[in-house]
């Protein structure tokens, strides 16, 4: 008997494999079949019965529990990097197309980053942006570390510029810029003019730091800790602009990035560099891995730093925002 070409599996649900895989990748992105059901307008059951056909199609093990979330088993894992850029170039083909028919003439554009980085690193890209793209409608969204990254993952920011520790799997950071950490004192402190700087000189004073919760703060103790070389904190406080007043004032020294050093701040506070103690941090922008980056996104980060995300993948860490 003549042997038949053995044939292609053939999807069994419905006839459809873009809803399934829909379902998944919403599934292994939420981690949970309920939101991925919310998020898809349909009903859990429905999204359950996709995923069973899916890996029964697939004769795999896709999603496995992992406390209170859904978590992607090694196959599934692989599915995931290979289907997710399909799922998400499918749904956004209408968007895509009508942004290219229209170019940049309309649209929004939405960007996550923290307080120092609105303040001190964007104004003039956001204004070169405003310039030559008026009607692209811009929002800022002020959030920093966790806040930030959980709006890039439901795609509530189309990017976040700022600065990053750890990299997590999910996203790709590109960092841009590198500013030097810098102790600040009022022109008249001992410290201000002392030859030769050392870190047990920056002892006998009260440091004002951000909150314990911040990068800046855990930095800080780690250099002093390392180094065994005592420090006290005279006052925690939130943000660099207020951090400078109150050392201006003579309550304390403090160690801050020099993205936030004015000329104006150089009239009334003495900075040195720091940069023998402690690490430089970086500054750059981060997107999701597989996301679709609009014609709005792709100006914006021309401004940025031309060609960013197209010389392959940048995941290199730097230091997370403050």
């Amino acid at each position: 008997m003549p042997r038949t070409p053995a044939s292609s599996p053939r999807f069994a649900y419905k006839g459809d494999r873009l809803k399934p895989l829909r379902a998944f990748c919403q599934t292994a992105r939420l981690g949970s079949v309920s939101r991925a059901a919310e998020a898809l307008y349909l009903s859990q059951p429905a999204v359950t019965l996709q995923l069973q056909a899916l890996e029964r199609e697939l004769g795999a093990r896709l999603l496995e529990r992992s406390g209170r979330r859904l978590a992607l088993t090694r196959e599934g894992q692989e599915l995931y990097e290979l289907a997710r850029p399909l799922v998400e170039g499918l749904d956004g083909l209408d968007g895509v197309f009508r942004e290219r028919i229209r170019g940049l003439d309309a649209g929004e554009l939405n960007v996550a980053a923290g307080s120092s980085t609105i303040l001190y690193l964007l104004p003039k890209i956001v204004e070169a942006f405003r310039a030559a793209h008026p009607e692209v409608r811009l929002s800022l969204h002020n959030v920093t570390g966790a806040g930030g990254l959980d709006l890039l993952r439901s795609d509530a920011v189309d990017l976040a510029v700022g600065s990053m520790l750890d990299v997590p799997g999910d996203l790709s950071y590109a960092p841009v810029y590198r500013f030097e950490p810098m102790l600040i004192t009022p022109r008249d402190h001992p410290l201000a003019s002392k030859p030769d700087l050392s870190l047990q000189d920056l002892s006998p004073y009260g440091l004002i730091l951000p909150p314990q919760r911040l990068t800046t703060y855990r930095m800080v103790d780690l250099v002093f800790q390392q180094n065994r070389v005592p420090y006290t904190v005279a006052l925690e406080v939130g943000g660099w602009e207020v951090i400078k007043q109150y050392v201006a004032m003579g309550l304390g020294i403090s160690i801050v990035t020099a993205i936030c050093l004015t000329e104006a701040d150089r009239e009334r506070l003495a900075a040195r560099s720091l940069a023998e103690y402690f690490p430089s941090r970086s500054y750059g922008v981060v997107v999701r891995k597989g996301k679709y980056l609009s014609p709005q996104a792709r100006a914006f980060t021309e401004l940025i730093q031309p060609a960013l995300f197209e010389r392959g993948d940048y995941d290199a860490t730097g230091q997370s925002d403050r």
